[in-house]
């Protein structure tokens, strides 16, 4: 048997290397230091199937949406649709929406990617570490126990293990109300 027709030793099947994936990062990298600054991404979104921008869900006031540039596999950000860039400025309804989109979220994605904990928060002002500091988010973060390793401290590198598209999917496909298949709404 020649090397090309052991399948043993092609990409892709497992060997003594280990290799990271992750090809949505390209578009980070590409787009240099202010990606997505042409127009607020988050008032763009709404406006676009929810597969092409990665949109999970769809409320009244606020949508769900995954992150570009996740911190961790299945991160979640809960956006209002109104352009507003601090949560003093969201109306009570908007403040009620992003909470209970958040709780959603969260018991979504322990039931699709079994995490164990999670880091909510919010980063308002571009001095406070907000990448889009002129539209209000809310980042759901999910964390396993076996996470931790030395990737982010010595390396400066996150190990993502799944396709946002991939996901996407099964987040979409497993938020209270959707129709099996589909995903969230289209809005």
């Amino acid at each position: 048997m020649t090397e090309l027709e052991d399948g043993s030793r092609l990409a892709g099947v497992p060997d003594e290397f280990q290799r990271l994936w992750t090809p949505h990062r390209m578009a980070y990298i590409q787009a240099g230091p202010q990606p997505l600054r042409d127009a607020c991404p988050f008032c763009e979104a709404p406006k676009h199937p929810d597969e092409e921008r990665l949109i999970v869900a769809r409320g009244e006031t606020a949508f769900v949406v995954l992150n570009l540039f996740p911190y961790n596999s299945g991160h979640l950000l809960v956006c209002p649709y109104r352009h507003i860039g601090t949560y003093d400025q969201a109306t009570p309804e908007e403040v009620a929406e992003i909470g209970a989109l958040t709780q959603t979220g969260m018991r979504v994605l322990r039931e699709v990617a079994h995490c164990d904990g999670f880091n909510l928060g919010m980063n308002q002002g571009e001095v406070a570490g907000a990448g889009v500091a002129a539209h209000l988010h809310q980042h759901i973060v999910p964390r396993w126990a076996t996470d931790a390793n030395f990737f982010p401290i010595i390396a400066k590198t996150k190990a993502l293990p799944q396709l946002l598209d991939e996901i996407r999917e099964a987040v979409a496909n497993a938020w209270p109300g959707c129709s099996a298949g589909s995903g969230a709404q289209e809005g």
